[in-house]
């Protein structure tokens, strides 16, 4: 038992160590017995720190599963973690301790969260004659966004108006969080002015507010109430206070009072302690060490506690940068940061992150003022001075709409302008305005460059982009001490998520409280205001020649301009710069303008949260996600608090921790190709001739001038793009320029399928080949004799001579060392011989490294630092491969031994060959024209993607931009569309593919039709929701349109599954619903998306078979990252290209080879099938019943005979599944005389018809849906009553097959001259039946250890 003894006072207070609370920031204590409290309250805090949130428990009774597994109860995401028992893999890599990962499934650890209720359709949103919205999740943030900006006044009305119930169904535990809120921002207040009678108000306050509403209070309550006590009152005034706020709360309470150190001080515990002793039972004293106090002065005063010295920054920095970054004007000249502490270096990266706005500003100042000194009394056409002229302007134009946000909340008659700044004010207070200035013009001129300054943007682009950065600046601000730094407290997300567990209203539990997002309304609104201010306010000089009097005539006109185009039917608003403007930013690209999230000069802080790692102050989120993408959001969470992402988090901090440098001989080569303005490698000319057609005569044939205009079209968007990529470059070489004397490390995160990408923006490794080119690693090492060698084979590979054995590739690095000589004395001068490269700048700096290690005194001994590549082959189809055991494909992909690499592409143009001459020879007109022309990169494309998903379409699209490359006369000889073409030998391709990997066709197909189950089912939570209701409100109507509304909107089960690291995937794919948000500017359509939407379920389908493999190879690099990081190997990755040093690509490779054995020498879809059995296994799903059967006529039978809506046989279904999975025998048999449409059609066999319509998934072998995937995207799934009714055969006849193709060039066909109608499938009726998945097919005879001897399954 600890006990502490106050001065003055032999009352003595006793702690429980066991009790917990809310863990309050601790301040340093400052009186005699601080020790003893810093103990108490560091015991109370640490004990609420292992506290695991309650979990909701669920509604729905588990159905046993059909595994043969136990039936377990399933961890949910609310539940406590418990670590997991089962072993790594038994398969290790030769001479290599594997890391000891989960790969091994178990049921009972899937991780499920169950499904939130439907959002009430009768929310009140009007905003109130006071200002006031009627939306819960605005009123949390504008109130919370008052108390910072010290409209306390304001806030109380939000209280009012809630306790009036007058917005939302705000729960107890809700309120008494925003009293606390309210209390602890008052307390803030008082100490500052000291205003007693305001105390006395919020005592009355607590009476009518808090008492009288018994409320429950809370310690923080009474805390913030005891010290308004000490700060207002004296005396016996003070005890009556004291004394009455004390007895109203238990003795668990009266314990948690005295952890709250940033509201209750020492002194104040002493006078409450001396006032009311009876409050605390303290039986045992301390000992007299714990009474000693280094915290005091002789005198008995407290002491002030020193401030830590600034540290003293060195180094000279970023050269290119330090005009933009105010902290580099601090960095003496010719220092650079080697010489700096880690510490040192770490604060020189905070300020990196911190200062990119007042960086940016300083930088136009300076330019502005230099411009000046130099005598530019117009220096209008100089971008900087522009850009600084703007900030000022619109930074006195915002301090205008502070006044203006002032004046609205206290007005009566509010305009619809007054009401949106009482909704957006507060946030926006929460900045400054030179700061909110400079976000604005930055965003949109980044928004601008990024899309194509000359072309425009929708403003709705704009304002969401724009609404994101100025929210990601206020809280980068917030967190750094806000406008005018105060001590630190807690946002009110932060403070309900404590108070109201259950609440639907309060961010996940696992968010911190920087990354609550606005909500989307007064994000939207804020930001369209700033735009509205720059149209309104930015300007640009004009100078034009007068046609009559040819003088120069020079205007202001605004720098840019509202307008619309119409897109698809659709007018929308574009925002288009002055030609002036786009004239400017083509000769004077700033890279302060785009550059947001640069490299880091130290490395990445490891993650440990979803929010936490990355960047050392910069907001960062673990998985990327677009807005009201949540489900991946929340299962991440939920994986991390039960502690599964361990190991993926290793995976990611390895990538992180690899130091890079930039390449400076390539980087001078490269800027000196630059400032010559030619088109050399992949950077685009400065002005390039690209001369537009002539234009036919005005009464010439509407087609003519209709193929002109495209023509032209097409000339104006090249041009265009060049010059977006030139600009683009620009800054990727302004980054480059900076950073060229320091290592730099890029920070990592993941997309929802568990592929990595480095966060930095602009320049990384998985750039263009100029961008590669530009980096190597940031430590060398010896090459050694296979490193040598390794180093010449990588010549080849990026030359493009990467077919051919490996010996032959080292002998093409000597057979071309005199082409590498006079690449590397001159390489812009020369024969330049390196640009013929397939990937031209890794190849001129490999061939500096080649050229440094020959001509160093011992080339074994020379210390490289060039990443060396070993790439896979088609990667997604070695993952097929050995999914589906096939050993033909694995031999295409080199999984198998063999002395020559394989070439899938070549294989497969060889088998369109072969058909295309079968045709040929048949007579079909199309395959004569092709005889000749079926090369690799004819099909390469179609292969590569067509494991990926490319639907018909695509693969179209892909083979008929090949064939106007290579063969652009093909139509005008031939007389026979290009589309036709590319139909045919996409059709080809697909058949080819097929014939190969057949296995991996089976298990495409199995993917399809179970997530095609999944995605038509009801979960066992809606089941039991529904079942509560009376069978009247389910619907009593089995109308087409009633179906359509009951089935579609309860269709929401998403397709979620764990990869073998452990991170669950969510697919995102639900219905958007879009929400018109007016703004001073235009109404925005802001698309909506939550997790009661309706599951977009043709999205699902086409996207679940490449997510899956997406995921799987996902692994395979983390793996592979984990093991060399443990193996002291310098590791990167672009996918399914890993990158090491010379010397340890030997030991990567094996390591390669170990992790992709590792995932599958598991049955890989037989796990994948227990846990959907584990996590759908409960539902029910709605499959077909043909209705000429004899099944589908006892059916119809039974239906006429009971006339009962489909939902209600849905619950029907339900409650027999729930009796036959019971444990009680008379229930199973009560289950099984249950007579349903499922047991109906049990009765004459397996009742589960496939559920996958034709051309609903891409699938090795067969041709998908023809439909564009912009139409797919906008159509979404057809009607689940049309699926059933319409029964549709294949989508494509043979014409549609064949593209564009006329009626004349399909009578040539033999097919088509033979076409017989299409004959319809038989009449199918919905039903519900059980979840059960289909069988797995049966895996082929390949043994995936063979790769472990595969020289060539990654080269």
């Amino acid at each position: 038992m600890l006990a502490r003894q106050c001065r003055g006072s032999r009352s003595l207070v006793r702690l429980s160590p066991s009790t917990t609370t809310t863990a309050w920031k601790l301040g340093r204590p400052q009186c005699h017995l601080a020790p003893s409290i810093a103990r108490i309250r560091s015991l109370v805090t640490s004990a609420d720190s292992r506290a695991r949130p309650l979990s909701r428990p669920s509604r729905a009774t588990k159905l046993s599963n059909h595994s043969g597994q136990p039936d377990r109860k399933l961890a949910t995401a609310m539940g406590e973690y418990r670590p997991s028992s089962q072993p790594g893999l038994d398969y290790p890599p030769p001479s290599i301790s594997p890391e000891p990962l989960p790969l091994t499934f178990n049921p009972s650890e899937v991780l499920q969260v169950p499904y939130p209720e439907p959002p009430s359709l009768h929310v009140r949103t009007r905003i109130s004659p006071m200002g006031i919205s009627g939306n819960m999740d605005e009123v949390w943030h504008v109130f919370d966004a008052c108390l910072r900006v010290g409209k306390l006044d304001r806030a109380r009305l939000f209280i009012e108006r809630l306790s009036g119930h007058l917005v939302g169904n705000a729960t107890p535990e809700q309120m008494i969080a925003l009293h606390d809120r309210y209390l602890r921002a008052s307390i803030d207040e008082l100490l500052a002015d000291h205003d007693s009678e305001r105390a006395n108000t919020l005592h009355t306050w607590y009476e009518i507010y808090i008492r009288n509403r018994k409320l429950p209070a809370t310690a923080v309550t009474i805390a913030c109430m005891l010290k308004l006590s000490i700060l207002s009152s004296q005396g016996s005034r003070l005890e009556s206070h004291i004394n009455r706020y004390m007895n109203t709360i238990d003795y668990d309470t009266r314990l948690q009072v005295l952890t709250i150190a940033d509201i209750l001080s020492p002194q104040d515990l002493a006078q409450i302690t001396k006032v009311s002793p009876q409050s605390y039972d303290m039986s045992e004293g301390i000992s007299e060490d714990e009474l000693e106090t280094p915290y005091m002065n002789s005198d008995g005063t407290v002491a002030d506690i020193p401030q830590v010295d600034p540290v003293n920054q060195k180094g000279q920095g970023l050269k290119a940068l330090k005009k933009s970054l105010s902290l580099f004007t601090q960095i003496p000249e010719g220092q650079d940061f080697t010489s700096l502490s880690l510490d040192e270096m770490r604060e020189i990266q905070s300020k990196l992150e911190r200062d990119s706005l007042d960086s940016a500003i300083e930088s136009w100042r300076r330019i502005h003022i230099e411009n000046v000194k130099r005598g530019y009394v117009d220096a209008s056409s100089i971008f900087g001075s522009v850009l600084y002229s703007w900030h000022v302007e619109m930074e006195a134009r915002l301090k205008l709409e502070w006044l203006a946000i002032d004046k609205a909340e206290k007005c009566g008659a509010r305009t619809k302008s007054d009401q949106d700044r009482c909704l957006y004010g507060p946030l926006l207070q929460m900045s400054r305005p030179d700061r909110v200035a400079a976000a604005t013009i930055i965003a949109v001129i980044n928004t601008l460059s990024l899309q194509g300054i000359e072309k425009g943007t929708s403003i709705s682009t704009i304002v969401h982009h724009l609404g994101k950065v100025v929210e990601e600046d206020t809280k980068t601000l917030q967190r750094n001490g806000g406008r005018n730094p105060k001590p630190a407290r807690r946002s009110l997300p932060a403070v309900l998520r404590q108070h109201a567990i259950h609440s639907k209203t309060v961010a996940p539990e696992g968010e911190s409280n920087a990354l609550q997002e606005w909500p989307s309304n007064i994000r939207l609104k804020l930001a369209g205001m700033l735009v509205h201010t720059l149209l309104n306010t930015c300007k640009v000089k004009a100078v034009k020649e007068h046609p009559d009097t040819k003088e120069f005539i020079s205007q202001q006109q605004p720098a840019f301009g509202q307008g619309f185009v119409f897109k698809k039917g659709k007018k929308v608003g574009t925002l288009m710069a002055n030609p002036q403007l786009v004239s400017m930013m083509m000769r004077e690209p700033r890279p302060e303008v785009l550059v947001r999230q640069l490299p880091m000069i130290v490395p990445p802080d490891p993650w440990t949260k979803f929010d936490k790692g990355g960047y050392l102050d910069s907001p960062t989120r673990f998985i990327r996600a677009k807005s009201g993408e949540v489900d991946q959001k929340i299962y991440a969470e939920a994986a991390i608090a039960r502690g599964d992402m361990e190991s993926l988090f290793k995976g990611l901090d390895s990538l992180g921790k690899t130091p890079w440098r930039i390449n400076s001989k390539v980087l001078n080569v490269m800027i000196k190709a630059w400032n010559t303005g030619e088109a050399i490698a992949n950077i685009p000319s400065l002005n390039p001739d690209l001369p537009l057609p002539p234009e036919p005569e005005e009464n010439s044939d509407p087609a003519v001038r209709h193929q002109w205009a495209r023509a032209v079209r097409k000339v104006e968007n090249e041009k265009s793009g060049m010059r977006s990529n030139r600009c683009f470059i620009n800054y990727q070489l302004e980054i480059a320029r900076s950073f060229r004397n320091h290592t730099v490390y890029f920070p990592h995160n993941l997309d929802f399928r568990g592929r990595a990408y480095p966060i930095p923006p602009l320049l990384n490794h998985m750039g263009a080949d100029h961008a590669r080119g530009l980096l190597m690693f940031g430590k060398g090492k010896k090459l050694g004799e296979t490193g040598l060698m390794w180093l010449k084979v990588h010549l080849s590979n990026v030359f493009g001579f990467d077919k051919a054995s490996l010996k032959e590739r080292a002998d093409f690095a000597m057979e071309h060392w005199n082409d590498v000589l006079d690449s590397t004395d001159d390489p812009l001068g020369g024969k330049r011989w390196w640009l013929e490269a397939e990937d031209p700048w890794q190849t001129l700096a490999t061939c500096f490294e080649l050229r440094a290690a020959l001509e160093s005194p011992d080339p074994v001994e020379y210390v490289s630092f060039l990443p060396v590549h070993q790439d896979g082959t088609c990667n997604g189809l070695q993952h097929y491969a050995a999914l589906g055991g096939d050993s033909w494909g694995a031999r295409q992909v080199n999984l198998e031994p063999s002395d020559r690499p394989a070439d899938v592409y070549s294989a497969v143009a060889d088998l369109v060959r072969e058909q295309v001459t079968e045709d040929s020879d048949a007579g079909l007109e199309i395959a004569q024209w092709l005889k000749d022309k079926i090369t690799r990169k004819v099909v390469k494309q179609t292969v590569m993607t067509n494991v990926y998903g490319v639907t018909f379409s695509g693969a179209r699209a892909q083979i008929m931009k090949q064939l106007d490359d290579l063969y652009p006369n093909l139509h005008s000889e031939s007389g026979i569309s290009i589309p036709s073409f590319g139909g045919y030998l996409a059709k080809c391709v697909f058949k080819a593919l097929g014939t190969m990997f057949e296995g991996a066709h089976d298990i495409q197909r199995w993917l399809g039709e179970s997530a095609n189950r999944v995605c038509r089912s009801l979960g066992s939570d809606q089941l039991e929701d529904l079942s509560q209701l009376p069978m009247d409100d389910i619907g009593g109507s089995t109308s087409k349109k009633t179906v359509q509304v009951e089935i579609k909107t309860r269709l929401r089960s998403t397709l979620v599954w764990t990869t073998p690291l452990r991170l669950p995937v969510a697919q995102p794919y639900r219905k958007i619903e879009s929400k018109k948000i007016s703004t001073c500017l235009q109404d925005i359509a802001m698309p909506s998306t939550h997790r009661t939407h309706p599951v977009n379920r043709r999205k699902q389908l086409q996207g679940f078979p490449p997510n899956f493999i997406h995921s799987l190879d996902a692994t395979h690099m983390l793996l592979s990252a984990i093991q060399c990081e443990k193996q002291g190997l310098s590791f990167a990755a672009v996918h399914d290209s890993f990158w090491t040093h010379a010397c340890d690509v030997d030991t990567m490779g094996s390591i390669l080879r170990d992790a992709f054995v590792r995932i599958h020498e598991e049955d890989v879809i037989g796990r994948l099938r227990a846990e959907f059995e584990a996590r759908y296994g409960s539902s029910i799903y709605l499959g077909y019943v043909t209705d000429k059967t004899e099944a589908g006529k006892a059916v119809m039978a039974w239906r006429k005979k009971n006339n009962m809506p489909l939902l209600s046989e849905g619950l029907l279904e339900y409650k027999r599944q729930k009796l036959m999975a019971s444990e009680d025998p008379t229930e199973v048999e009560e289950g099984k005389n249950m007579v349903t449409p499922a047991s109906i059609a049990a009765q004459y066999g397996d009742p589960h018809e496939p559920t996958v319509q034709d051309g609903d998934i891409a699938v090795l072998g067969d041709m998908a849906n023809s439909t564009s995937d912009s139409a797919a995207a906008d159509d979404g799934e057809a009607d689940v009553e049309a699926d059933a009714m319409d029964a549709q055969g294949p989508i494509f006849s043979v014409a549609s097959d064949l593209g564009e193709s006329t009626v004349e060039e399909t009578a040539k066909t033999p097919s088509a001259q033979k076409k017989k109608p299409t004959k319809a499938k038989p009449r199918q009726s919905l039903m519900w039946l059980p979840l059960d998945l289909p069988p797995v097919p049966k895996k082929g005879d390949f043994d995936v250890k063979r790769l472990m001897h595969s020289k060539y399954f990654f080269s």
